[in-house]
């Protein structure tokens, strides 16, 4: 396994530190993203030096980084993109929205330019509906934006006004109809299944009774038939 590496941030960066803190990330992590995007230094004696002959001018620049992306954010937040994708009628995209689609939208938009890097997406949204997204404008300036997917113009309107997707909504509609159906089923089986059983114990004590009316017979068609013998006999 392969051991931290030490770094001094150039800036500040979430969950890690400010600008002067010196951190331990892993390897990748640094190799990847950090040290690539100008983020951060290996922590050398040579780079604390170049570190300390210019924090003044870095603190100066993040400052006017800092007070840029304030206006940016004044623009951007709260603002709701539309996104329109082909899906399935369970809602399930043909293929997903990434951050690079996220943040061209936003640009084409706001007519201002957001990078892919800079949305904050766990993983591609891959359904129609309303989807919060974070958008780091700086370091230290984050905006709330909504990503609104939907199949057509129309059906986005109508999501932006309801504020469900509408496949949400069918869902519901068609869970309700289909626990109402399987409700009235199972009644009319239950009235069914009564009934039939009523209709079996009818016939039942029918076949009882007449059993019991030809046992009862017997005795008599038997005593009609011995005095007819005697008659015959005298």
């Amino acid at each position: 396994m392969a051991s931290a590496m030490e770094v001094i941030l150039l800036e500040r960066v979430g969950k890690l530190g400010n600008m002067g803190d010196k951190v331990r990330v892993k390897p990748g992590y640094a190799r990847n993203y950090l040290l690539p995007q100008g983020k951060a230094l290996r922590t050398t004696e040579k780079n604390l030096a170049y570190f300390e002959s210019q924090k003044a001018a870095l603190e100066k620049l993040n400052v006017e980084r800092r007070t840029e992306a304030q206006k940016q954010a004044k623009k951007l937040d709260g603002l709701k993109v539309v996104v329109i994708r082909h899906a399935a009628e369970g809602g399930q995209l043909y293929g997903s929205v990434s951050t690079r689609d996220i943040a061209d939208a936003v640009t084409a938009q706001s007519k201002q330019t957001v990078g892919r890097g800079q949305v904050s997406l766990n993983s591609a949204l891959k359904s129609i509906g309303l989807f919060p997204v974070m958008v780091a404008l700086h370091p230290e300036v984050s905006v709330e934006i909504t990503v609104n997917i939907a199949r057509s113009e129309d059906e986005a309107a109508t999501q932006a006004k309801t504020g469900k997707a509408l496949i949400a909504e069918a869902k519901g509609a068609e869970a309700q109809e289909a626990s109402d159906n399987r409700g009235q089923f199972l009644e009319d089986s239950a009235l069914e299944s009564e009934r039939e059983a009523a209709e079996a114990e009818a016939q039942e004590a029918g076949e009882d009774a007449e059993k019991a009316a030809r046992k009862a017979a017997r005795p008599k068609k038997a005593k009609a038939k011995k005095e007819d013998d005697a008659e015959e006999a005298e």
